[in-house]
């Protein structure tokens, strides 16, 4: 059996990286510049949304270098996170459609690269 992986597999990888670090960075300008988001968002409490997501973008990073190595947590942690996020946007769609479209596309693609590609990782 070859034991390459999948060009899917990097493309999850990658997408759960940048996604992790666009999190990561949503949650440090949520501390550092509440100003800023306040009048974005419902909940006034930024300083814990902003752990919330540098906990989650940091969880990304790692899931997707997991992904790159092979490691099964990886894609689990991949899979649920993707998830999530098709089921928030599909929430939202109506805030900012194009972007939740696009979204729920790249996060389509990346849970379909999870699951059918993953056979060609070595176990």
């Amino acid at each position: 059996m070859d034991k390459r992986r999948s060009g899917w597999l990097t493309f999850a990888s990658i997408m759960l990286i940048l996604a992790g670090i666009g999190n990561f960075t949503w949650g440090i300008a949520a501390i550092a510049r509440q100003e800023l988001l306040a009048e974005r968002l419902v909940f006034a409490n930024l300083t814990f949304w902003g752990i919330i997501f540098m906990v989650v973008g940091a969880s990304l990073v790692a899931a997707g270098l997991a992904v790159l190595n092979g490691a099964l947590w990886g894609r689990l942690i991949g899979l649920v996170f993707c998830s999530l996020s098709v089921a928030f946007h599909l929430s939202v769609i109506w805030t900012h459609p194009a972007f939740s479209v696009l979204a729920i596309a790249v996060d389509t693609l990346v849970i379909y690269a999870l699951t059918v590609h993953a056979e060609h990782v070595a176990s």
